[in-house]
């Protein structure tokens, strides 16, 4: 049962005093190594639900680490994730050494105090972060198991587009959800929430940011053996200039993206201005991806020789931009639409017609 959002204030800690300090100390050190760039969204976050997103973040980024452990066969791998749903941990803990990455196998060795730390919040937010988790790993082991190779020689494609809405619900539509949840627990000052409308506009805005992600990592997850287009023939998709035949596909899909950052621009003016940290971690993923959807209105995205993406030095100007107007909403709405009008522009410099939610 949600605690009402109406009783609880900024002066109530989220976490007892001890638990608090061991939350500060572990989380800051693996986010920071972690996630560079999302660590400062995590940053900005309201403290009352700092340390929970926090936490959600790190185990999926660790059960992530360990799908990606191509020292380890893909089998086990989906065995470990299973194991995971139902709280076993020791075997995923072992493969830390098999981490490339200094930052990753930190994370992994140090799991089990961060399952430890989990249980020091209220049975609430247990239940919120758990249900997150075993969401995301489901997407985890669906991409495993969808996608059984590892080069371009066994490259395949999702089936439909119903597949590929599942998928971005999986591995980023249930963060919209848990995060709509976890603010309406903790924040006061959301009363005008509709707890059903937010959540579904909290999904469709994850959804959003995963196509983006989708979108400009196609020659990468191609040549790893991933199509998520849903496509006939994904082979032909290695070659940058077969881009024509799918374009219509991947114009359709990229409109579905700016259309979902509708839905989460939605929600992010219906944060009042004095939740402006919450603001915030709203208003820079939706402008990077935007600016993002941009650049690739105007790229081949199959062109494995460009990466499309937004500078750290445009990132920065951004968040700055947009603490400068975090409260007030007309300017802030109308740089946003700019972006948006920007998103929408075609390759012949015409605007596509988004039927807003």
């Amino acid at each position: 049962m949600k605690a009402d959002a109406s009783r609880v204030t900024a002066d109530k800690p989220c976490l007892p005093p001890h638990a608090a300090d061991a939350s500060s100390g572990l989380l800051t050190g693996l986010l920071r190594d972690v996630s560079r760039s999302f660590y400062l969204t995590l940053r900005v976050l309201p403290k009352e639900i700092r340390p929970q997103v926090s936490l959600a973040y790190l185990l999926a980024r660790a059960s992530d680490t360990i799908a990606d452990t191509k020292t380890v066969a893909r089998e086990k791998r989906v065995r470990l994730l299973r194991q995971w749903q139902q709280q076993e941990i020791g075997a995923v803990v072992e493969l830390a050494e098999d981490q490339a990455s200094p930052a990753e196998r930190a994370l992994v060795k140090r799991l089990d105090e961060c399952v430890a730390l989990l249980e020091t919040f209220s049975a609430e937010d247990q239940t919120l972060i758990s249900e997150l988790h075993r969401t995301i790993m489901e997407g985890q082991v669906f991409d495993l198991e969808r996608f059984p190779g590892e080069t371009d020689k066994d490259l395949v494609a999702l089936q439909d587009d119903d597949e590929l809405d599942r998928y971005t619900y999986m591995v980023a539509g249930c963060v919209g959800e848990f995060w709509t949840k976890m603010c309406k627990t903790h924040l006061g000052g959301l009363e005008c929430w509709s707890s059903g409308a937010m959540e579904e506009l909290g999904v469709r805005f994850g959804k959003g940011l995963q196509l983006v992600n989708v979108f400009r990592d196609i020659p990468r997850d191609l040549r790893i053996g991933r199509c998520y287009l849903p496509v006939t023939d994904p082979k032909s998709l290695l070659d940058p200039q077969n881009f024509a035949r799918v374009q219509p596909l991947y114009d359709r899909w990229l409109n579905t993206a700016v259309e979902h950052l509708e839905a989460g621009w939605q929600y992010t003016m219906q944060i009042p201005p004095r939740l402006w940290r919450l603001r915030l971690a709203c208003v820079w993923p939706i402008w990077i991806g935007l600016k993002t959807i941009a650049r690739l209105r105007r790229a081949n995205p199959l062109d494995p020789a460009r990466r499309i993406k937004v500078s750290r030095m445009e990132v920065y100007g951004l968040m700055l931009e947009s603490f400068l107007l975090r409260l007030k909403d007309a300017a802030l709405d109308e740089k946003t639409r700019r972006l948006f009008a920007a998103a929408r522009t075609e390759r012949n410099g015409a605007v596509t017609s988004v039927v807003r939610p």
